[in-house]
């Protein structure tokens, strides 16, 4: 695409209100810092919907756009195109009528993929009619060639439970790496599954032994599905497959191991940490997916609104002073910790990370790994940080009391520290700390902001509508919602606190159906609900004096600081209609 047409695309966003001055300055920063093209950076930070802007780049280019996503496609017009044609030159077949076929293309100025179109066209005696579609429409129509299932029996016709056995049983691990178990039919089915965990958007594939059958699940959104069943004869084989590639031991099966690989999918570097756990008679293999260009979402975009976002913001403008995220694994906590170092990444600023395992490739910060099994521990690795002259630091978890410690003084020197706890609220950080042997007095001085964070699933917007709360549900609602402190009630929610019991007995929300997107799920995405806590003057007081462990105290300097609670945030993207009511009151309860 011309540089004076990505100007236009963005010019057009501009003067629609969708993008600011400031921040197309931005985007050419990064985009001239990176070397990435301005779009693909504008759309790697979720800055602009993605069928959004590619609605807007099919208008300033002269191509009509289609969404492919919840379109229905027959397995006739499919067959226009192979698999692999559509996967190497991101183009799919979507329509056909007589010898017209309706194309559609991620790049209309990608000049191979439409010399194959030609040849196609001239060979198969047809015309073909160029649409420009997002890189999600792309994803769904490729998964509708074939299901997982198809494509791992496909894999199986050719191997007998026999052969791998016998590969597995009678070979050494240099032979297994360099010959069966690499070329077997196995080799595809482990590809098969990680392709589509990657398309899917999973967290974690899971690969287990129940009775006679081998499971595979995924999970997305939070959730654990079962994708397919395998027979239980190739799981040997399985894991053996993900072990060479994770450079685990063979015939090490009595200890769990841990390691990592790569592999390219959809054009991407993917990364995979592996974990084997003997169980009896055999081993479970889970793979955590790292997809380190999904891009780092915003503050704004995971969900930090409102007053949340006002105190967090005002945090991250201050010199010194520690942050801490709290939540449960699998919380996003780390999202958020990315999300902040994104608005602390200046040039003039040094910022060094310690994490476990880096998530996410961040230009202009300096990141480092821990390695416990090499002695380079979290408080290690924060020692030699601090003799880095560091404006920042971001530690990925304070796991012992010498990181905790190490921590706090490095915020009382003059740092700005980042890091993660483990606890179910805000302010049982505290005591934590003080479980740690952190005197109180420190803490008080220290801390800045405890973030307590979980994950709600959206709405998908594809199938959402307006449903009626059912009426005991609206009045406890109401009642959860009235108790939020007055400074701090959302004006679009405050109405709801002063409604009458007819206006009550009307309220509505909205709620994901169900739809071939969402897997029949209501829901696609996840954002976060949070309780954010300003360590004010009052309570370092409660603190210093060793009072946070009298509830009446600190819940009044709580209210008095205007903090929304986990369960009233919730409520309030619920009644917003980001999630459903009922997803919100069970995480929220969890």
């Amino acid at each position: 695409m011309q540089e004076s047409d990505k100007q236009l695309i963005l010019q057009k966003l501009q003067q629609d209100g969708l993008l600011t001055h400031e921040k197309i300055a931005a985007l050419f920063e990064e985009s001239k810092k990176t070397g990435i093209d301005v779009l693909h950076v504008l759309q790697a930070n979720h800055i602009v919907d993605e069928e959004i802007l590619t609605q807007y780049t099919a208008s300033i280019i002269g191509v009509p756009y289609v969404n492919l996503v919840t379109q229905e496609i027959s397995s006739d017009v499919l067959h226009v195109l192979s698999r692999e044609t559509a996967e190497n030159y991101h183009i799919v077949p979507w329509k056909r009528e007589g010898d017209q076929v309706c194309i559609g293309l991620i790049n209309p100025h990608d000049y191979k993929a439409v010399e194959a179109l030609d040849f196609i066209a001239r060979k198969q005696h047809l015309q073909f009619v160029y649409y420009l579609i997002s890189p999600s429409s792309l994803t769904v129509v490729l998964r509708k060639y074939a299901d997982l299932n198809k494509e791992v029996a496909e894999a199986l016709k050719n191997q007998t439970e026999d052969v791998v056995l016998d590969a597995l049983d009678d070979q050494t691990e240099e032979d297994m790496a360099s010959t069966e178990i690499k070329n077997a039919p196995v080799s595809k089915m482990v590809a098969v599954i990680l392709r589509y965990a990657v398309e899917g958007k999973a967290s974690d594939v899971h690969i287990e032994p129940t009775g006679n059958v081998t499971r595979v699940r995924y999970r997305v959104d939070g959730i654990l599905h079962t994708s397919i069943q395998l027979p239980g004869g190739v799981h040997n084989s399985l894991v053996a497959r993900i072990k060479v590639l994770a450079n685990l031991k063979l015939d090490e099966t009595r200890l769990p191991q841990d390691g990592r690989f790569r592999m390219k999918i959809e054009g991407r570097e993917i990364d995979f940490r592996v974990s084997t756990l003997p169980l009896i008679g055999h081993e479970k293999v889970v793979l955590r997916i790292l997809d380190k260009n999904s891009g780092i979402l915003s503050l704004e975009d995971l969900g930090f609104m409102d007053r949340n976002f006002a105190v967090m913001k005002n945090h991250l403008d201050r010199p010194h002073g520690m942050i801490l995220i709290t939540g449960p694994t699998g919380s996003g906590k780390s999202t958020t910790l990315y999300a902040m170092l994104q608005i602390l990444n200046q040039e003039e600023r040094n910022i060094i990370t310690l994490e476990d395992p880096v998530e996410y490739e961040m230009p202009g910060i300096a990141q480092s790994q821990i390695r416990p099994e090499i002695g380079l521990t979290f408080a290690r690795g924060l020692r030699s940080i601090l003799r880095q002259d560091p404006d920042i630091i971001m530690v990925g978890e304070i796991r012992d009391n010498e990181t905790a410690e190490l921590g706090v003084h490095a915020a009382l020197t003059g740092h700005m520290l980042l890091s993660t706890l483990h606890t179910n609220d805000a302010i049982g950080a505290i005591p934590r700390l003080i479980d740690m042997k952190i005197e109180p007095f420190l803490i008080s001085s220290a801390l800045n902001v405890i973030v307590a964070q979980r994950l709600v699933r959206k709405n998908c917007e594809e199938c959402v509508q307006e449903t009626p709360v059912p009426q005991n549900l609206a009045d406890s609602i109401l009642a959860e919602l009235r108790n939020i402190p007055q400074e701090s009630v959302p004006q679009d929610i405050a109405h709801l606190i002063t409604a009458s019991q007819q206006q009550v007995q009307q309220l509505t929300t909205r709620k994901g159906q169900g739809c071939s997107r969402c897997e029949d799920t209501g829901y696609k995405g996840r954002i976060a609900i949070a309780e954010v806590v300003e360590v004010t003057t009052n309570l370092q007081e409660i603190i210093a004096s060793g009072n946070s462990n009298k509830p009446s105290l600190l819940m009044q300097e709580l209210k008095a600081q205007g903090m929304i609670s986990l369960k009233q945030d919730g409520l309030i993207k619920a009644l917003r209609g980001h999630t459903s009511i009922e997803e919100a009151l069970t995480i929220a309860a969890e």
